[in-house]
């Protein structure tokens, strides 16, 4: 369990942090970023992954780590990595989104061998 909840841990940070910044500072975000014609778009994605990052860091502190905890944070890293690839390969936002690409690739490497660890054990 402890491996799960570091991974988590990890997770929960990373969304976290920034969606508290594209909520609290959106002009350093989209300094950061690039401009952005739908500010609304980029609050209700940082609004999400805020809620997201709440559940996570409630499993962690309970201890209760399950199925549905670690489905949501692999889908999460896999739905955030087709739309950062997506939309930046078809010029609609910053190629800087392709470090957040690299993150939840990271975040779902992390996944992968802690899964594939748990499962040898059984």
């Amino acid at each position: 369990m402890g491996q799960y909840r570091t991974v988590l841990l990890i997770q929960t940070i990373y969304y976290f942090i920034t969606a508290l910044w594209a909520l609290v500072h959106i002009r350093s975000f989209m300094e950061v970023t690039g401009p952005k014609t739908d500010v609304w778009l980029v609050k209700t994605v940082a609004v999400l992954l805020l809620a997201i990052s709440i559940s996570f860091i409630t499993s962690f502190f309970l201890r209760k780590i399950n199925i549905p905890v670690i489905t949501l944070a692999i889908t999460c890293c896999l739905v955030l990595l087709f739309i950062d690839c997506y939309y930046v390969w078809n010029g609609t936002i910053s190629e800087i989104y392709l470090l957040d690409a690299l993150a939840e690739v990271f975040l779902l490497i992390l996944w992968v061998i802690v899964v594939a660890k748990h499962n040898k054990r059984k």
